[in-house]
C-alpha cells in the first residue's frame, strides 16, 4: 500500500494499533489525538524508528475548525489524504436511559456521530474527482453496541454506534461509482483503557468468560480487519460493515 492515511483518535488502543499496522504497509501516516499528545508523540516515534513516516496533529473532531485544519495539516505535511480511519470517539458514563444527562448525550453524538461526518467531509474533497481526487478508501469504527443496544449501560452510545452504520451504507452507496469505497467494523470486547476511561476498569476481567470466544480481542486484532477493508484485497467491497467481535 502507499498513500496518506489518517487514523483519528491514534493516541492508544484501536486507533493506534491501526496506525502502526498502517505504517508497515506503506503509508504516511497522521496520528491524530485530542488531549494525550505524549501518547501520539510516541505513536510517531515508533513508526518513524521502524522506517515510516507519521506526524501527530492536535484536533478536536467535534469541532469543525478543527477538523479543516486537520486535513490541511495534512495537505501540507503528507500530502491528499487517501485513506481514513474514523476511530475517535466518546464512550459516555454509565447511565439507564433515563437517566442520562443532555451534556452527556450531546457530547456522544456530536463526537460519534458529527465527527465522523466532519472528517468523512474533509476526506471527500481530497478523495472525489470532481474536487481533483483519485478515489480512496474510508473505515468507519462502529460497535457491536449498535446491534446490541447497550442496555443498562450506554443506550445513548449505541444509538451513536447505529448511526454510524446507517451513514456507512448511505455513503458507501453514493460514492461507489466514483472511486471511493466506505466500509466500517463492529468491535466487540476489545482489551483497551476504553473500559477504564468509562470508570469500569474491571470490565473486561469481568465479563470476557462469558464471550463465545472466552477472551476479549486485542487492539490489533480489530487493526488488522481495517487494514484490509483498506487495501485492494477489498477492492469490490463497499457498505459493508464487519464484525471482529468473537462470534458475538
Amino acid at each position: 500500500m502507499t498513500g496518506v492515511l489518517v487514523v483519528t483518535g491514534a493516541s492508544r488502543g484501536i486507533g493506534e494499533a491501526t496506525a502502526i499496522a498502517g505504517a508497515a504497509k506503506g503509508y504516511a501516516v497522521c496520528v491524530n489525538y485530542r488531549s494525550g499528545a505524549a501518547e501520539a508523540e510516541a505513536v510517531v516515534a515508533r513508526i518513524t524508528s521502524e522506517g515510516g513516516k507519521a506526524i501527530a496533529v492536535a484536533a478536536d473532531i467535534s469541532q469543525e475548525d478543527d477538523v479543516i485544519r486537520l486535513f490541511k495539516t495534512v495537505d501540507e505535511s503528507l500530502g491528499p489524504v487517501t485513506a481514513l480511519v474514523n476511530n475517535a470517539g466518546v464512550v459516555p458514563n454509565r447511565y439507564r436511559a433515563d437517566e442520562i444527562p443532555y451534556e452527556d448525550m450531546a457530547t456522544v453524538l456530536l463526537i460519534n456521530v458529527g465527527g465522523t461526518m466532519l472528517c468523512c467531509r474533509e476526506a471527500l474533497h481530497r478523495m472525489l474527482p470532481k474536487h481533483g481526487g483519485q478515489g480512496g478508501a474510508i473505515v468507519n469504527v462502529s460497535s457491536m453496541s449498535s446491534t446490541l443496544g447497550a442496555a443498562h449501560y450506554w443506550v445513548h452510545y449505541g444509538a451513536s454506534k447505529g448511526a454510524i452504520d446507517a451513514y456507512t451504507i448511505g455513503l458507501a452507496k453514493e460514492v461507489a461509482g466514483v472511486g471511493v469505497r466506505v466500509n466500517a467494523v463492529r468491535p466487540g470486547l476489545i482489551d483497551t483503557e476504553m473500559h477504564a476511561r468509562s470508570g469500569q476498569p474491571d470490565r473486561v476481567a469481568k465479563i470476557a468468560e462469558r464471550q463465545p470466544m472466552k477472551r476479549a480481542a486485542a487492539p490489533e486484532e480489530v487493526a488488522a480487519g481495517i487494514i484490509w477493508l483498506l487495501s485492494d484485497e477489498a477492492s469490490y467491497v463497499s457498505g459493508d460493515i464487519m464484525n471482529i467481535a468473537g462470534a458475538l
